[in-house]
Parts: structure tokens; C-alpha cells; sequence
């Protein structure tokens, strides 16, 4: 199983929109995770051309938004349990707060808010940063992930 992954795209009506690298990355996707701040809901329209999305709210989110999406939300992805969650607060001490705010073990958390990506093995749990699609405020560049899931899963990210 092959499933994109994004965040922070920031996405309000017609004033941005998915990059067309975007598309090409996840082409073969079975799936796409938003970890968050998509702003306007459009974007689950723009990203649900390619494959099925699964999103959860994030800090920026317009309130309609915030009403229709989870804070928060746990996923079997082929024998592996996935957190998708956006996060909150400074990036010091980020894991561990988005760690503990699910019950139960965690394969796979993916998360979002510091536009940062990151792959990191901690305690068990693959923590996975897209980074953000669309901004580079806190990061030298943008980009998306890839989640690998066959016998284990891993992650991947792309610059876009």
C-alpha cells in the first residue's frame, strides 16, 4: 500500500492551490492523509481526484472546517495502526504531546503545524512530518510524504 501524505496547505477558496507536483507524487497512491490546516474544505475536493482522503483539523482551519473534520483520528492501514493528527505549540516537545493524546499503540503517528518534515523512529512509533505543500515559512522548502506499508512501513519525503 502506497498513501501520500500532506499538511499545511493553507488552501482558502481560489487564493492557492495544490501544486501540480503534488499530483504527480501521489499518482499511484491508495490513499491520502491531511494532517491539518487545509483551511477551506475545498482542498479534500482538489486532493480527492487523485485517491480517497482522510484529514483532521488543524489550528488554522476555517470553523467550518474545524466542525467537519476530527481533531484527531486512528487508522489500520494494512496491519499497521496510524495516528493522523495536526499538533499544537512550539515544535520543542511536539512527539510527545501528539504521543500521548492517543490511547492505545501507535505504529505510525503523522502529524503537521511546524511545516517541517521529519522522519523519526522514537520509542517504537514512526513520527512522520510532511512538511507543508504550500509554505516555506519554517522550512528551506516544501514538500509531501510517502507512507510505504507492506511488511513495514516507512516513510519518505518529497521535495517538491
Amino acid at each position: 500500500m502506497l498513501v501520500g501524505v500532506v499538511s499545511d496547505t493553507h488552501i482558502s477558496g481560489a487564493e492557492k492551490e495544490i501544486p501540480d507536483r503534488v499530483y504527480q507524487v501521489f499518482k499511484n497512491v491508495d490513499l491520502i492523509l491531511h494532517a491539518g490546516d487545509l483551511v477551506d474544505l475545498i482542498t479534500l475536493d482538489l486532493l480527492g481526484v487523485i485517491a480517497p482522503v482522510k484529514a483532521v483539523a488543524g489550528n488554522m482551519d476555517l470553523p467550518e472546517t474545524k466542525s467537519a473534520l476530527p481533531a484527531k483520528l486512528k487508522i489500520e492501514l494494512g496491519g499497521f495502526t496510524v495516528g493522523l493528527i495536526h499538533g499544537w505549540g512550539a515544535p520543542t516537545g511536539m512527539r510527545k504531546r501528539i504521543g500521548k493524546s492517543f490511547s492505545g499503540k501507535l505504529d505510525c503517528c503523522v502529524y503537521g503545524h511546524t511545516h517541517h518534515p521529519e522522519i523519526l523512529m522514537e520509542n517504537g512509533v514512526l513520527f512522520f512530518n510532511p512538511g507543508s505543500a504550500t509554505d516555506r515559512v519554517f522550512a528551506p522548502y516544501c514538500s509531501v510524504g510517502l507512507l510505504k506499508i507492506d511488511k513495514t512501513i516507512s516513510g519518505e519525503i518529497v521535495r517538491l
